[in-house]
């Protein structure tokens, strides 16, 4: 056996131990020996090729010189040397510097030597060099981590390879359409199939331009991949070139990102941000025709308030100018409750009084209300009632409500001497109720949002069918509280249009009752009250107060409540018309102070009030009221109301 290669400072008495320990075997591995302070006695050839330092540099020197300036600056040279002193070896692995100044990735065996007598004699160290089983290591583990990032983010890899045809697919991609989850590698043709037969072509064609334009030409596109089930999912592909060393050919390296949510997300994003376009866009329309619709009737009494002023009327002028008054009065007050309905329904502020109602009597007292429009456009209205009994649990008014909007709807946008019918038709668990035309109908588009809030068909500037396009919208909602659906159908521009309404059945035997009951229409009270009018519109209390005294009534008139309460204890009346917005102490204050003292507290309250909410009505009622009126109050039925204050009493 030949002697080992071996540079050495040592007494040639201790060279034969050396030898034992240094075979030439050893080739590859870094093996050298320190005195007791940890200076370099012993520098084989491996350690010369491993660490770059040649025994003449090595020997002599401590053993800090082959660790990082950073475990230097900590003192690791010296802690290793403690460590291994007091516990007969130090093991570990760490990066260790080359002479040129690169680092290697080290496993270290620092040894403490001993005689036969125990004494410590100095130490040894082998070096092993696992640069490469480190970055396989590394190597493996960024494969991993990669591929749990591309499962976390639905996304494949592939790498074409245009020099051989062949491309390699990651598991993650294959997993991605339902293919068995292992990486592959095909030719391009196969490859390309995985794309959607719609846009296989421009992927073909965006990988062609690619290829031709070379290095620093990425690919950016998205395309709609197909999974092994046949469905086609939207993907967002991004690839760039790149080779591993200046030898290799460039390869085309791309990943695949399954964005199928992300696009429906933004689709149905774009679709409601158009319909808030849409949706605003109506509310400007609206507010354009609110506007028209309030000058309209403003005309005609500002008209007739200046000709009372001015001219001495006959009493055949002055009833017409009271007519016009009250007409247009009427015009604006029905403006105001359909606002008012929409918000309270919508906002889900009504409450149904539902009993059971036979449908007829419903279609009965709407026919009665749509009637005279009906009569004055010269229209005829046919009525095809089901022979079968239909019984609903519904609130009586608002389905009257739901039923004469729809005929209304239908008798304005029907011409003059076009055709209406009503029909019912009996299900086993539903009646069917239609109303169709034959008048100007609409586009399919319009059909399809036409129970949409401030929708209204187009118009010509004249207005000539008026309405504020909230009647359906009502329509819609006052029919799903009780439990129905109403629908829409038109064939088109001047083909008509049927409008139908679905609502559960009761038991067919459940046969409704009518209830109505109709008020009084004299103008002249049984019996003379005297009416205390509080409202701090002097113009609307003494118009009242006109109007009450024509009828026969006594009235003290106020426009503050403490003068009112003061008043009131010197003539207690028998009827309070009360404003709800007085300053200082409101309508419901006065009430309950009214309540509250012995000379009027019998009166009858009654509210007359612009706060027409249902909760406005509800804190009326607590605060002692009997009566919740909104204003304008009609006059007549204020005269039949008061009629009866004598029973009350």
């Amino acid at each position: 056996m030949s002697t080992p290669y071996l540079a050495t400072s040592l007494p040639e008495h201790q060279v034969a131990e050396l030898h034992r320990l240094m075979t030439e075997e050893i080739k590859e591995v870094a093996v050298f020996f320190m005195d007791t302070d940890g200076i370099i006695t012993v520098w084989n050839r491996a350690a010369e090729e491993m660490k770059g330092y040649t025994a003449q540099d090595a020997i002599g020197s401590h053993l800090s010189l082959l660790y990082t300036d950073e475990e230097n600056e900590r003192g690791w040279a010296h802690h290793n040397l403690k460590e291994a002193k007091a516990n007969g070896f130090y093991r570990e692995e760490a990066w260790r510097k080359r002479k040129d100044g690169s680092l290697f990735w080290a496993r270290i065996a620092l040894t403490a030597l001993r005689d036969h007598a125990g004494v410590h004699i100095g130490f040894s160290k082998v070096t092993v060099d696992l640069t490469e089983h480190k970055r396989l290591e590394r190597c493996v583990k960024e494969r991993e981590q990669t591929r749990r990032i591309l499962r976390t983010a639905n996304a494949g890899t592939w790498t074409w390879h245009p020099d051989t045809g062949q491309v390699e697919v990651c598991a993650n991609f294959l997993g991605l359409l339902g293919h068995p989850n292992q990486d592959a590698t095909m030719p391009f043709e196969q490859w390309l199939e995985f794309v959607a037969p719609a846009d296989r072509s421009l992927m073909a064609e965006k990988l062609a331009s690619a290829h031709a334009a070379g290095p620093g030409s990425p690919l950016v596109m998205e395309t709609r991949m197909c999974a092994r089930d046949g469905n086609c999912r939207w993907f967002y592909v991004h690839a760039d070139w790149y080779r591993e060393t200046p030898d290799d050919p460039y390869v085309l390296s791309g990943v695949n990102v399954d964005i199928q949510e992300l696009r429906t997300a933004s689709e149905e994003l774009r679709q409601a941000v158009d319909k808030l376009r849409e949706a605003d866009a109506r509310k400007d329309e609206f507010l354009a025709m609110l506007a028209h619709e309030l000058r309209n009737p403003l005309a005609p009494i500002r008209s007739a308030a200046e000709l009372l002023k001015i001219a001495r009327l006959e009493d055949a002028q002055v009833r017409k100018t009271s007519q016009i008054i009250a007409r247009q009065v009427d015009h604006m007050t029905s403006l105001v409750d359909d606002l008012l309905d929409v918000s309270r329904v919508t906002r889900g502020l009504v409450t149904l009084e539902k009993e059971p109602l036979d449908i007829d009597d419903i279609v009965t007292d709407a026919l009665e209300q749509v009637r005279p429009l009906v009569q004055s456009r010269h229209q005829h209205l046919a009525v095809a009632l089901s022979a079968d009994a239909a019984a609903v649990h519904a609130d009586k008014k608002r389905m009257v409500q739901v039923v004469g909007n729809l005929l209304n709807n239908a008798a304005k946008y029907t011409p003059e001497n076009g055709h209406l019918l009503l029909k019912t038709e009996v299900g086993e668990n539903e009646v069917v109720l239609s109303i169709i035309d034959d008048g100007i109908g609409m586009e399919p588009e319009l059909a399809g949002r036409v129970f949409d809030l401030f929708t209204q068909a187009a118009r010509t500037p004249d207005r000539s069918s008026g309405g504020l396009g909230l009647g359906l919208a009502l329509v819609k909602s006052l029919v799903e509280l009780h439990g129905g659906t109403v629908s829409c159908a038109s064939q088109g521009l001047g083909k008509g249009s049927c409008f139908s309404v679905r609502l559960p059945l009761l038991a067919a035997d459940a046969k409704a009752k009518a209830k109505a009951q109709q008020p009084g229409s004299g103008l002249q009270a049984s019996k003379p009250l005297r009416v205390m009018i509080v409202d701090d519109n002097e113009d609307a209390a003494q118009m009242l107060a006109m109007f009450l005294e024509a009828s026969g009534h006594q009235v003290l008139v106020e426009y503050g409540a403490r003068r009112a309460l003061e008043r009131a204890r010197i003539e207690p009346p028998d009827v309070y018309l009360l404003d709800i917005g007085l300053p200082e102490i409101d309508g419901n204050e006065l009430a309950q102070r009214i309540r509250a003292q012995p000379e009027t507290a019998n009166g009858v309250l009654i509210a007359v009030t612009g706060y027409g909410q249902e909760h406005d009505r509800k804190a009326a009622l607590a605060a002692g009221f009997r009566h919740h009126l909104v204003k304008p109050v009609d006059p007549a039925k204020l005269v039949a109301l008061l009629s009866g204050m004598g029973t009350w009493r």
